[in-house]
């Protein structure tokens, strides 16, 4: 674990108090609504709270240390860290606000941003699987069972729609899911509920200031978008055109998926098993009108 000093306490108690006084609403009621609704967080478990060093995975770590301070199910957290080749500045940048947060580091090295700066073909891919994989392993090696991501809510729509428009199939990023390479090992999105939006006000009323990109190749981009020009960044797009015409739109791709019905559904699938709607539709005769 790395040591942490906390320069100026009376701050970090200051951000403390923004999430359950000013952001209880929009920030801290979502995340322990997901953690509820999903649950996501059970007595006993050991969970690794992976931080890039961006906002979304620092807020969820210091929701998750609050949580763990005050919420009513007993459980452990390692805030663990992995350097896959950071510049100095975005790691020094980490290790400052890991002190003005109080949030004490786990930190192991990596040397993934050397094995994937000669690929061609969908380095970001193999970048991210590689991530994922060192994560889950170290995780493990450290007696957890479960590892945080900070993917939020808009993360959870775009993929929605990214799914339907250019994949052609309804699916979404889960709240949670078992690992298959690690067994016993379960992945879990706490901030699954909280906005982007909320996110970034929470970041600017308390004057923070977080690495932009964690990837070497993007680190100096003036706005830190890695995927500018990508799916995802048409997604971000679309919805806020959306926004600015509704403000349902959203919340019902949220509220789509957890609605599925199956009667109106031309066909689905479950592991191996089929379905297409025309199996039983004889046997229905006279039932959906």
């Amino acid at each position: 674990m790395r040591t942490i000093t906390i320069e100026n306490p009376e701050r970090t108690k200051e951000i403390e108090r923004s999430l359950i006084k000013k952001f209880r609403k929009p920030i801290w009621r979502n995340f322990t609504k997901a953690v509820q609704r999903y649950e996501l967080i059970k007595e006993g478990d050991r969970i690794a709270a992976c931080i890039s060093g961006g906002k979304d995975s620092m807020l969820m770590a210091k929701l998750l240390q609050e949580l763990k301070r005050h919420g009513p199910v007993p459980f452990e957290l390692v805030f663990l860290v992995m350097n896959p080749g950071y510049n100095e500045e975005n790691w020094k940048l980490i290790q400052e606000n890991a002190g003005i947060l109080g949030i004490p580091l786990t930190v192991f090295e990596s040397d993934i941003f050397n094995i994937v700066e000669g690929i061609e073909q969908s380095p970001c891919y193999l970048c991210a699987r590689m991530r994922r994989g060192y994560l889950y392993s170290h995780a493990k090696e450290l007696g957890c069972n479960k590892i945080a991501l900070g993917h939020h809510f808009d993360d959870m729509i775009e993929t929605v729609l990214m799914g339907m428009l250019y994949s052609g199939k309804v699916e979404t990023m889960m709240p949670k899911l078992h690992s298959r390479n690690f067994e016993g090992m379960e992945l879990i999105r706490p901030m699954y509920m909280v906005k982007e939006a909320d996110i970034k006000a929470w970041r600017d009323y308390n004057k923070l200031h977080f690495i932009q990109c964690a990837c070497r190749f993007t680190e100096n981009c003036a706005t830190g978008n890695t995927e500018k020009g990508s799916k995802r960044d048409e997604m971000k797009k679309l919805i806020a055109h959306f926004r600015k015409t509704s403000d349902v739109i959203e919340q019902n791709i949220f509220n789509s998926v957890h609605n599925i019905n199956l009667n109106t559904v031309i066909g689905y699938h479950k592991g191996d098993m089929q379905y297409n709607f025309l199996d039983d539709y004889d046997r229905e005769k006279g039932e959906q009108i």
